[in-house]
């Protein structure tokens, strides 16, 4: 399992574009991980679905809430990853209203879910592999912070911690 002080797994990640520019074009665009990573500091929130209750009610609006405080502390972009397609998450993204403060990147396959074996079996409930709640800062591809929910848990993985880490990691 992915710890603190590991560097991200290789892979890629989707995120559906609204507006062609910056060399992407509209719809489904796949983003290298490492390159992604290079250089910046990232807060990456990862959930078990698009649309669900926790998910959709707080951990999406707590972040989006918090984006400008979280690049007053130095984060440069924040990202929430579920296993879902990158059509459910540019819709839901728009739901949410995360344009400019949250990139709603799609583990459609859960490759980047098993890499990190942050997994978890949602299969006896219809959802099949998923990823498990979590939170993690990180810096150069590096992670500085990794917080993982316990099962049904949302206690640690919310903006309000991802931020007072971030102002710890700048300060």
């Amino acid at each position: 399992m992915l710890k603190v002080g590991d560097k991200l797994p290789a892979g890629s990640l989707q995120e559906f574009i609204e507006v062609e520019g910056n060399g992407c074009s509209i719809g489904p665009n796949s983003f290298d991980i490492a390159q992604s990573t290079a250089g910046k500091t990232i807060a990456i929130f990862a959930l078990p679905g698009a649309y669900t209750p926790t998910c959709s009610a707080k951990h999406v609006p707590g972040y989006v809430e918090k984006a400008d405080e979280l690049k007053a502390a130095g984060v440069d972009e924040v990202w929430c990853v579920s296993v879902n397609d990158a059509f459910v998450m540019g819709a839901w993204g728009r739901d949410q209203k995360t344009g400019g403060k949250v990139r709603m990147m799609a583990d459609g396959s859960a490759d980047f879910a098993k890499a990190t074996g942050l997994t978890l079996d949602l299969a006896a409930r219809g959802m099949g592999l998923r990823s498990n709640r979590y939170s993690m800062l990180v810096v150069d591809g590096v992670v500085k912070t990794l917080n993982v929910e316990g099962p049904g848990k949302f206690e640690v993985s919310d903006a309000a911690t991802m931020l007072s880490q971030a102002k710890a990691h700048k300060g």
